[in-house]
Order: structure tokens, then sequence, then C-alpha cells
């Protein structure tokens, strides 16, 4: 890595490798934020600053990645306990509820929204590994070390999410 490639204070994160997964990254906080965007924008900045003034420190124990997604878990839970997580699982729990391919049900549809409201149901850990694996294309591993818990954990709260989602979608099923 060239000196003036390696960012201040964290000389182990390049300012090419933040950029390759910045939009990710936004992703992540537009969600823990409640896709209110000046707020994620906020927090990108601050995690952005704890990362290049060395408050948080990447030392490659996981990959660069799985850091960034941590701190700014950690920062948005610091900051914003009260908002609700929001995630993007409309698609895939709903063709998984109505053995539907992908993309067959419209957003914004009745049975959208049913899913919405179960996905906002789950607890917190829930939601957020689900979102993790799903939305962000992580491994449980990956998303259990961005929790903070151990992958044991991150397996049970996964299960327990998908075993939640499936029984509340099939009792919505069956009502209509």
């Amino acid at each position: 890595m060239k000196d003036d490639d390696a960012l201040v204070n964290n000389p182990h994160v390049s300012r090419q490798a933040l950029e390759a997964i910045h939009s990710q990254l936004y992703g992540w906080a537009l969600s823990r934020c409640g896709f209110d965007r000046p707020a994620a924008e906020d927090l990108m900045q601050e995690a952005y600053v704890q990362v290049l003034s060395g408050a948080a420190r990447f030392n490659n124990t996981s990959s660069l990645k799985t850091f960034l997604f941590g701190v700014i878990r950690n920062l948005a839970r610091s900051r914003f306990r009260q908002i609700a997580v929001r995630m993007r699982l409309i698609n895939t729990f709903a063709a998984e509820a109505e053995d539907a391919g992908p993309g067959e049900i419209e957003t914004g549809s009745v049975e959208s929204n049913q899913v919405w409201k179960a996905v906002e149901a789950l607890p917190v850990r829930q939601r957020d590994i689900t979102e993790l694996v799903f939305c962000k294309d992580m491994m449980i591993a990956e998303a259990a070390a961005v929790m903070g818990v151990s992958v044991g954990t991150g397996r049970v709260h996964y299960d327990r999410a998908k075993k939640a989602l499936t029984g509340r979608l099939n009792a919505l099923r069956e009502a209509d």
C-alpha cells in the first residue's frame, strides 16, 4: 500500500478499500437510521472520523467490511436506540411464504405490507442478523461478528427469526 493511500492513524485501511465498500456501508447506515438520509450521512461521517482518527482501529482480525459494519452498528446503537430497524426482505420472505419466485410480489402490495409488519415485529437481534444475511450478503459468522455475538448465538437468532417470520406469514395467509 502506498503511503498516500494509507489513511491517517489507521495504516491497515486504504482509501481505495473504503471507496470499494462505501455503498454497502451507506446502505447499512441507512437501515440503522430508519432510512433517514441525513441521519445516515451523519452516521457515516462519524464512522469515518472514528476510523480516520484511530478511535476505531482496524487490526486485521476480521475483514475490513465486517469491522466497518460493526463500527456503524455500534455508533447507530449508541445514537439511535429508539429508531426501528427497517429491512429489505419483502421479496425474499414473501416469495418463501407464497412459494413464489423472487420479484413476483409487487412492492407496496398488501402482501409486502404484511411482510414488513412481520419483520418489524421481530426482536432487534433477529432483525439485525436477518438483514445482514439476506440484504448485505454476509455469512452468519460475519453477521454475528458485526453484531458482537458468537457464531452460535448468531445462528440461534437467525433460526428463530426464520421460524417467527414463517409462522407469522403463514398465520396471515390462513386469515385471508
